[in-house]
């Protein structure tokens, strides 16, 4: 019976399995300048169950002509079916003029035994290779929110009143996200339903019915207008939102402009009025970009940023106007701006990148802060120390950097007599709750200052606790360390975060540890302390290869941890294995593991500690640490001997002190630089006299060189060389000819 019952199973599988199935795709090009494409498209269909090959998109059911400016075009495609769709494949070949193509996303629409499915695909970007990431295939994934069945579906009637003095409308797309408890919207088109309909005149109320998903109650919305040339503004005066379904109805007095032109956004935010909910206040968020003391740390490119809270986000944002004088963005300066939204709540993390225009693109970025408005005497801490460049650093141009707390955004003033640092730390630590019937969670609390350090052991009871101490004698604080759990968890247990508060100094900061402790995991974690007008010291991913000899008998299997010293302090003791597991050191091998510490410093000791259940012993060769993110300085510690056989109880500590410290040269990533013959060029001289000189320029590359050709000014315009097939470019030569100069000319930069 149970044969015939497995056979039946399978048959149906197999039956489902080969099902051949019609998927509908919905290919939408984005309503930007020059979005259309005559390139042939291509597009592979990622499912759980296989993918259907690469299809070009030959004939669209709808429009003659594919792939228009703001069109949708819908192509039918027939496969066995795929399971669910997980992500898609897009590409283009770059044939025909103007090839480059920015899709805004792609919707496939299928029917699979009685349900209707529909799944979205984000994309939002150019497929171009002289624009965005110069990529013409991108790998879109599908939007999770869109994973529901079609009841679920929201359809919104939005209603627009255009105000009277708002200028003639142009071309120029419009989009309204709407935010709610459960989420967000995508970016809804307000385009007219009717061809050749012109909405947003002055005085006009128009009318749009879109969809969303499942959003909960509403709480805000975001009105946005694209950045396009002469575009005059719109006066928007009042958004009226109905659900079809719900009946639900909201009302947005919004009477604002959406201009650059008169000092103002293109990005709106208004948050619902509801008799039932209190309305949210709006902010004028002060973003502040603090660029490092690097060469080259500037840019001329166009920085965008998107702020996230537990309550939304602002979605992204180009950073236009700083309120500091001077060019934006330059090497060791703060810029600031102001970005109004409704209020996130707490800050949790940042989305900052840039577009990469201009020349020396790249960007050295310290850290960004953020305050809720011009006169907040907090403000939130978003450190990086790291290259926004496609070269150096992250290779990246965009990054994601979690907050590490909130500081004073001033020192306390206060008066003489009161300047001594006597008076108590009240310590504020918050967290998930605890039931009753859990036992208290023992952790450690270290904190370092530059005198030394202190250990408070606290037994944790409950969602927040609070304890105070002098923490007399270990000097400026400068990091706090969290150890733990010393006793038994059953459950994981986050520590959110920990307020301290001097009662003397006045001083106060909030870490933000955002971090699990897990059940049969002993994890050690820091942040530094953040102190107003002060840089907090950097968190660092150190990258700790543990190099075990090609010896007889050199491998072994136990409990291992490792403690970095430097010259500022230790990064604690760090398990390489889990409570109820042991590691492996094979022999010959090299174990690499990840320890994020505060700036330690200049690495002068490595402390570790094995013990062995078989009483075998350990050859340790040697322990190389560098850093992640700049990994051309290692700091190399040499053993070369074995760490003993001991008893079970206890464990060999063995202190290896640095060797050497080697440094490599500066990889860059590998990238295309093939030249086109073209070349935009700037340089960049100073104490240049006022007869201008006659400076040649060579270019040299791996095929040839170009011709001498003359650098038609110094003062950092631009200017064309035409070098011609010359291969990637491995040197520039600037050559003075004609009369000898009566005094140097410095060159800049090239």
């Amino acid at each position: 019976g149970k044969a015939f019952e497995s056979c039946a199973h399978y048959k149906d599988n197999l039956k489902l399995f080969l099902l051949v199935l019609v998927y509908e795709v919905h290919v939408y090009t984005g309503a930007k300048p020059g979005a259309e494409t005559d390139s042939n498209v291509y597009i592979n269909l990622i499912g759980t169950r296989g993918d259907a090959g690469k299809r070009k998109l030959h004939r669209s059911k709808n429009n003659n002509v594919k792939f228009r400016h703001g069109q949708t075009d819908i192509f039918c495609i027939k496969a066995v079916s795929l399971g669910d769709l997980e992500k898609v494949l897009i590409s283009h070949d770059g044939a025909g003029p103007g090839n480059g193509w920015f899709l805004d996303k792609i919707v496939i629409k299928y029917k699979e035994g009685k349900e209707d499915q529909e799944v979205v695909f984000p994309c939002n970007r150019w497929l171009d290779e002289y624009q965005d990431d110069g990529k013409t295939e991108r790998e879109l994934t599908a939007n999770s929110k869109y994973f529901v069945e079609e009841n679920w579906s929201q359809l919104w009637r939005v209603q627009v009143k255009t105000d009277e003095d708002s200028p003639k409308p142009q071309e120029c797309k419009r989009t309204l996200m709407i935010y709610g408890s459960k989420g967000k919207s995508d970016e809804l088109l307000l385009s007219p339903q009717t061809p050749g309909y012109v909405c947003f005149l002055p005085k006009a109320t128009d009318e749009f019915i879109v969809e969303t998903g499942d959003l909960g109650d509403v709480y805000k919305i975001r009105v946005s207008c694209d950045d396009v040339p002469c575009f005059e503004g719109w006066h928007l005066k009042t958004l009226h939102l109905e659900g079809l379904h719900t009946k639900q109805e909201l009302n947005f007095d919004c009477n604002c402009w959406l201009s650059l032109n008169r000092g103002d956004e293109l990005v709106k935010e208004f948050p619902a009025i509801s008799k039932d909910h209190k309305t949210l206040p709006v902010y004028k968020y002060v973003v502040s970009v603090h660029i490092g003391d690097r060469w080259g740390a500037e840019t001329f490119a166009n920085v965008y940023i998107n702020l996230y809270g537990k309550r939304g986000d602002t979605g992204v944002r180009k950073l236009h106007t700083s309120l500091s004088k001077g060019r934006k963005f330059q090497k060791n300066k703060v810029d600031s701006f102001l970005v109004e939204a409704v209020s996130l709540s707490h800050l949790q993390k940042v989305v900052i990148g840039h577009d990469g225009e201009g020349y020396g693109a790249g960007m050295y970025l310290k850290m960004v802060t953020v305050k809720e408005s011009q006169d907040s005497d907090k403000e939130w801490v978003f450190p990086l120390w790291n290259w926004l460049d496609t070269h150096l650093g992250l290779c990246e141009t965009v990054c994601e950097i979690v907050t590490t707390g909130r500081r004073l955004t001033s020192s306390p003033k206060l008066l003489e007599i009161n300047m001594k640092s006597s008076g108590l730390w009240i310590i504020d630590i918050t967290g998930s709750d605890l039931s009753n019937e859990e036992d208290p969670i023992s952790l450690s609390f270290i904190f370092y200052g530059n005198l030394s350090h202190k250990k408070l052991p606290l037994q944790v009871t409950g969602k927040a606790i609070q304890i105070k101490d002098e923490l007399a004698d270990i000097g400026s604080l400068y990091k706090v360390q969290v150890t733990g759990p010393h006793s038994v968890l059953n459950q994981p247990w986050h520590l959110d975060l920990l307020h301290m508060k001097h009662t003397g100094t006045k001083e106060e900061m909030y870490l933000a540890f955002d971090c699990w402790f897990n059940p049969n995991e002993d994890k050690c974690v820091e942040l530094p302390a953040l102190y107003a007008d002060e840089e907090p010291l950097p968190v660092v991913e150190y990258a700790v290869h543990l190099h075990t000899g090609d010896l007889k008998k050199a491998d072994a299997t136990g409990e291992a941890y490792l403690c970095m010293q430097g010259e500022k302090s230790n990064s604690g003791k760090r398990w390489l294995n889990s409570r109820n597991s042991l590691i492996t050191f094979a022999r010959g091998q090299v174990d690499i593991f990840k320890i994020k510490a505060v700036n330690l410093g200049k690495l002068n000791q490595v402390l570790v500690g094995f013990k062995s259940l078989k009483k075998d012993g350990w050859f340790l060769e040697k322990i190389v640490i560098k850093e992640v993110f700049y990994p051309f300085s290692a700091h190399i510690f040499v053993h070369n001997d074995w760490i003993n056989k001991h008893s079970k109880k206890d464990f060999v500590e063995v202190a290896i002190p640095l060797k050497e410290t080697s440094v490599a040269p500066l990889l860059t990533k590998k990238f295309d630089t093939k030249s086109r013959g073209r070349w935009q060029t700037w340089v960049h001289c100073t104490q240049v006299p006022e007869n201008f000189p006659d400076i040649q320029v060579v270019v040299f590359g791996r095929k040839g060189k170009s011709p001498a050709q003359k650098v038609q000014n110094l003062n950092d315009n631009p200017f064309l060389l035409t070098v011609g097939d010359i291969g990637d470019i491995i040197k520039v030569s600037c050559v003075l000819s004609g009369q000898c100069l009566e005094r140097g000319i410095k060159l800049h930069k090239v």
